[in-house]
């Protein structure tokens, strides 16, 4: 499952983030790494963007940053 699939009001984990190194980098820099508890606080009407809380603050993902990140 994807952080993209993940329902709202759901606390996921993350087990792997996929991609190629700087893009890879850029989600990890923003606290998303592997291990870390993610809440998925609301999607936008149309899927994008995905908000979530990760590490104590609120984040707004992309969708397609979303999909590259597997969680369970």
């Amino acid at each position: 499952m994807t952080l993209r699939d993940a329902a709202v009001g759901s606390t996921v984990v993350v087990t792997k983030i996929e991609g190629d190194g700087a893009y890879k980098r850029r989600i990890m820099d923003m606290g998303i790494t592997k291990g870390s508890e993610i809440y998925i606080r609301k999607v936008a009407p149309l899927g994008d963007p995905v908000e979530i809380t990760v590490r104590g603050y609120e984040l707004s993902v992309r969708k397609n940053d979303a999909e590259c990140v597997q969680v369970k």
